[in-house]
């Protein structure tokens, strides 16, 4: 009797046991879309990934956000942490953080990311004459660290100290074609190499990941010296954004890029272009040189006026950029551009957050991009 009753037994149990697991689905998914909580409540969102991308096969990967008021007072500016954990069908792996972190009465800035991965780098050449086909494929275990802790000097200007550190190791260059002789890179073997510096920010933004209106300014200086590193060099970053309302609900985004190193840079600390936020649609460090310059531009319709729904919106932008050794040979001829479109979908409406879907173009390829909050 005992062993009769044991299936019908555990079928029940697991019934409940879906019924349960299906009902926190349920609410999970509908606190998310209604968002019907305190609007200075924190919320959490943990969401899965896949992706393919030619370099590592099919990757599965988990991503979350966490969105607050310090205090939970609103008049504070939205402080936003979000990580990303991934694994792909060729055994590599890698851990992101990203965050944007602000004190009561937004007296201290905390802006930084961590960077853990094994994870392979295409690698072109350096220089915007580099071959559109890369010329190796570099595997590496990769860690990086960057992080500003910055104090209000006077309302919305921060200054303080900024640091780098980057690891390369387990490095192997894999030449694309047995017949190509290739000159490898400054730091092909691995490095070490930490920075320390100064950074000046003027920020007024509210809401780091849907800015309707503000100014975001950065000027950095990292000094990464023999003692603390493998190659001694200098770099200068100068990231300078302007977002403007453009009647009730567009609004008009522009960015400028500079990235300025001297000294003796690896090639996986030179400046790189390309990636998910600054000239979408190039692969990240498709061109890399000691100095870069980068532009571009979005409009922004949030939401789209459709009258059925107040959740989709649109953005669509473009920009222009380019590498270069030094000043004296920097060539307006060689500068590249990328334009493109996409959808956006308002995951938070209290917050004001959007997940967006972008697809960009370049002189070489396509690029799609899946993030929650804008590009810049």
């Amino acid at each position: 009797m005992v062993k009769r009753l044991l299936i019908p037994l555990l079928l029940i149990l697991l019934s409940a046991e879906y019924v349960q697991a299906q009902s926190f689905f349920s609410r999970y998914i509908n606190s998310i879309l209604m968002d019907t909580s305190d609007i200075s409540k924190p919320q959490f969102l943990v969401y899965p990934t896949i992706a393919y991308a030619p370099e590592t096969s099919w990757e599965i990967g988990l991503s979350s956000l966490y969105v607050y008021y310090a205090k939970r007072d609103t008049t504070n500016r939205l402080s936003e942490i979000n990580g990303f954990t991934f694994v792909t069908l060729e055994n590599q792996y890698g851990i992101w953080f990203d965050h944007a972190i602000y004190s009561d009465l937004d007296k201290w800035f905390f802006l930084g990311r961590i960077r853990i991965q094994s994870f392979p780098l295409f690698y072109h050449g350096i220089g915007m004459d580099s071959p559109k086909d890369y010329i190796a494929l570099v595997d590496a275990n990769q860690v990086l660290i960057k992080e500003r802790v910055l104090r209000e000097l006077r309302k919305n200007l921060y200054f303080g100290l900024e640091f780098d550190y980057q690891r390369i190791s387990s490095v192997d260059f894999k030449i694309a074609s047995e017949q190509q002789n290739i000159n490898l890179p400054l730091g092909n073997e691995g490095s070490d190499n930490f920075g320390l510096g100064l950074g000046l920010v003027y920020d007024d933004r509210h809401n780091v990941l849907n800015v309707r209106k503000g100014i975001f300014s950065e000027l950095a200086y990292l000094k990464y010296m023999p003692a603390f590193s493998d190659f001694g060099f200098q770099t200068i970053i100068s990231d300078n954004r302007i977002y403007r309302p453009v009647g009730k609900n567009n609004v008009i985004a522009a960015q400028l890029l500079g990235q300025f190193n001297t000294g003796e840079v690896p090639f996986n600390q030179l400046a790189l272009m390309g990636g998910d936020s600054m000239m979408r649609g190039y692969y990240l460090g498709r061109f890399r040189d000691r100095n870069q310059i980068a532009t571009q531009v979005e409009f922004r319709m949030l939401p789209l006026p459709l009258g059925f729904t107040d959740r989709l919106g649109a953005a669509a932008f473009a920009g222009a950029g380019t590498v270069f050794p030094d000043f004296s040979k920097a060539a307006i001829h060689k500068v590249v551009w990328s334009a493109g479109g996409g959808l956006r979908f308002l995951l938070f409406p209290k917050k004001d957050i959007y997940t967006r879907l972008d697809v960009a173009f370049t002189q070489e390829g396509t690029g799609f991009y899946f993030f929650i909050g804008e590009a810049f």
